[in-house]
């Protein structure tokens, strides 16, 4: 054999490791698995149910909080619902108050339009009856003043002249009657 192959052959092949080191690795890898396997793992387990607790935890929490909320929400709504029945019952009573308070001004005002006319009829009637008393006294005293001038002597005695024009007074009332009755 050829020297040059007799090296080649007891060079090793560079993708072909030594024995020692294939077990120096598969030692060195056995004691960094047992050192994950020991301290490694069991934190990360630890933490993986911490943080699976605080999920859980969290969810639970949020859970409560919902119904909660939705508890609040619903009484809420009730209470909602409640205040719209009393604002839909204050806003009758409201109208109800509002139409007696109309009919009850109408009243008054209709009583008051009534108590006005009967004052004004009243005033009228005062005022007719003044100012018959004052054509009377007039009619009495152009009546007197007439009759003198007709009949030629004076009438100014009192009783005379107030004679005088009741009897005048008389007669225009009993003609005036007839020609009403005639009608």
């Amino acid at each position: 054999m050829n020297p040059i192959t007799l090296a080649a052959e007891e060079e090793l092949n560079p993708l072909i490791p030594h024995p020692v080191e294939i077990v120096l690795a598969l030692v060195v890898f056995g004691l960094l698995y047992l050192a994950v396997k020991k301290w490694v793992v069991p934190n990360f387990e630890k933490t993986f149910s911490e943080r699976t607790t605080a999920i859980e935890g969290g969810l639970a929490a949020a859970e409560t909080k919902q119904a909660e909320a939705d508890a609040k929400l619903e009484e809420l709504n009730q209470r909602l619902g409640e205040a719209r029945h009393d604002a839909a019952k204050i806003r009758e009573d409201a109208r109800s108050q509002g139409a007696t308070i109309v009919a009850e001004m109408r009243e008054q005002g209709q009583a008051e339009s009534a108590r006005i006319v009967e004052h004004a009829h009243n005033q009228i009637e005062a005022e007719r009856q003044q100012a018959i008393t004052s054509l009377r006294a007039e009619v009495g005293s152009l009546a007197t003043s007439l009759a003198g001038r007709i009949v030629g002597e004076s009438l100014d005695d009192e009783a005379r002249q107030s004679r005088v024009v009741e009897r005048f007074l008389a007669d225009l009332e009993s003609d005036d009657a007839s020609a009403n009755g005639a009608r």
